[in-house]
């Protein structure tokens, strides 16, 4: 599924019941977009993603979450399974989509111009596990790109230089 999009907010998703949308509704916010697991070392973050979101939503972040089953198959079940997961065991409200493949010739056109904008590590593009973040500013510009590791609460001063004063649109 290859596309020719002008920016971000024209690629193509699916929500996590199955529905299509697309990043321009949240044209004007800034995003931070996380592949997810359910079953991975770092599957904890959830809350810690859920906490950014319940702080900072109403000055303008949102946080997408994207499953992903490409490492060590850690993302195993369909759309109602990983629903009943994040409510149940991380009371999580902030949108989810489909399960989707964030490298390798499959990899969805969302995470080609993610990897592109913002590289690894020594400029690698690979995602190289579960729970890698990106953020992005509110003119849909990738600003950064952020490991693993790094637990979303470390994700604040980052987030609170770009949310700044600017209305939510």
């Amino acid at each position: 599924m290859e596309t020719t999009a002008q920016s971000i907010y024209d690629i193509p998703l699916t929500r996590l019941d199955g529905t299509p949308a697309a990043l321009a509704e949240h044209r004007g916010k800034v995003l931070l977009i996380v592949n997810v697991a359910s079953k991975c070392g770092f599957t904890p973050q959830y809350a810690g993603l859920e906490a950014l979101y319940q702080k900072y939503r109403d000055r303008g972040l949102v946080v997408l979450g994207f499953p992903c089953n490409q490492f060590m198959w850690q993302e195993p079940g369909d759309a109602d399974a990983i629903r009943s997961f994040c409510t149940l065991k991380y009371n999580v409200t902030f949108p989810m989509f489909a399960k989707i493949d964030v490298n390798g010739k499959n990899a969805h056109p969302l995470y080609k111009h993610l990897k592109r904008e913002a590289r690894g590590t020594l400029g690698t593009k690979s995602i190289k596990w579960n729970f890698a973040k990106f953020l992005v500013a509110r003119d849909g510009t990738v600003v950064r790109r952020f490991g693993t590791a790094m637990r979303p609460e470390k994700l604040e001063a980052h987030i609170e230089k770009l949310l700044g004063d600017a209305p939510t649109a």
